[in-house]
């Protein structure tokens, strides 16, 4: 596969991309970079990291990358998930590993690291105090959003050690590329900050979109010293607020009540998780999207790309009773494997209901 074809699906995944040029420089002279994305074990798997991630991760292993799935563990721990409980924790990773597999990632093709196994290294502690040494307590803290937090939610010394934890991870694993979410952007900032200044290997980072939660856009909650990306963290959907999310596990009939009650204004195509939903994981899986609807209001229409139906939408050529009904046929035809696998598999059950008994904290 030539360079610009593999530029062009790491591009598909990225809606952020610094740099550009530093990652094409990349594909020009690593014909297997390495890539990675870190994951707190948390709880269920919402449709984002089961669904949207692993569509990526597709592309970028078809684009020649050598991926490290990273399950952070100990970061889980420090950010007090499932109640701060390390063996817990770890359950929810293996747990995390299944919806992978069942998402049809082929494990064999991506590396799983766990935190507990670098963390324990002196090399990891040595790197983590020297990117402390070059962080100023200011810009520490600007970087603790990436733990989902806001700032009075900081109670422990042990959290500000996340970010820079974070960073190590980075130096630790040999990366060079960051493949996180854009609610990550600061951490890998940071990475190239230090990276620049003790002359290690700069990583290029590749941020993905943040899929909106079914509230849509929230006001930003947080540190607010990037308004814009702040409101994108602030809507995300998130495990921990089951509220604002889709899971693989859940039936039709859960996923068609959810949307209903989603936010869906008409003609909004700019505050729309049902177009988020379309653009980034439906039309990412099927060529055409085809709406029913009763003779009375148009008949059947079908889509073959995006922009065809959010012009229609823009429009209201298409109502969003209409939209809201196809969004949630499509995305149970996309959650059934993963539900099946769950429902079928003894070890992948047992992972299940042991997660799902779990009280969620955040």
């Amino acid at each position: 596969m030539d360079v610009l074809t593999r530029l062009e699906l790491i591009r598909n995944v990225g809606e952020e991309i610094i740099t550009l040029e530093e990652l094409r420089q990349l594909l020009e002279t690593n014909p297997k970079p390495v890539a990675y994305d870190g994951f707190e074990p948390s709880g269920l798997a919402p449709i984002h990291f089961g669904i949207y991630r692993a569509i990526n991760l597709k592309d970028l292993i078809k684009a020649g990358v050598h991926f490290k799935l990273f399950l952070a563990d100990w970061h889980a721990w420090v950010n007090n998930k499932m109640g701060g409980d390390l063996e817990r924790i770890r359950k929810v990773g293996e747990y995390f590993v299944e919806v992978w597999r069942a998402a049809g990632i082929d494990m064999s093709k991506v590396e799983l690291v766990w935190a507990s196994d670098i963390c324990s290294k002196r090399e990891y502690w040595k790197k983590m105090i020297i990117i402390g040494k070059n962080t100023t307590i200011k810009r520490a803290t600007r970087a603790l959003t990436i733990m989902g937090r806001k700032e009075g939610e900081m109670q422990e010394v042990a959290q500000y050690l996340y970010p820079l934890m974070q960073a190590a991870d980075i130096f630790e694993l040999d990366v060079d590329i960051c493949q996180l979410g854009l609610d990550q952007r600061r951490a890998n900032i940071l990475a190239r900050e230090v990276a620049e200044r003790m002359k290690w290997k700069r990583p290029v980072a590749v941020h993905h979109h943040m899929l909106m939660g079914l509230q849509g856009k929230k006001q930003a909650e947080g540190f607010e010293t990037n308004a814009e990306m702040d409101a994108e963290i602030s809507s995300k959907m998130s495990k921990s607020r089951p509220e604002s999310a889709i899971f693989v596990h859940d039936s039709f009939n859960e996923i068609k009540a959810k949307i209903a009650k989603a936010y869906c204004s008409p003609k909004d195509v700019d505050n729309n998780p049902m177009l988020e939903y379309c653009k980034y994981i439906i039309f990412r899986h099927f060529k055409e999207m085809k709406i029913e609807r009763p003779a009375k209001f148009g008949g059947d229409i079908s889509f073959g790309n995006y922009k065809e139906l959010e012009d229609a939408f823009r429009t209201g050529e298409l109502h969003p009773a209409d939209l809201k009904n196809a969004v949630a046929i499509y995305l149970d035809k996309i959650v059934e494997p993963i539900r099946n696998h769950f429902e079928r598999n003894k070890k992948s059950r047992e992972l299940y209901e042991f997660v799902r008994q779990q009280e969620i904290t955040r």
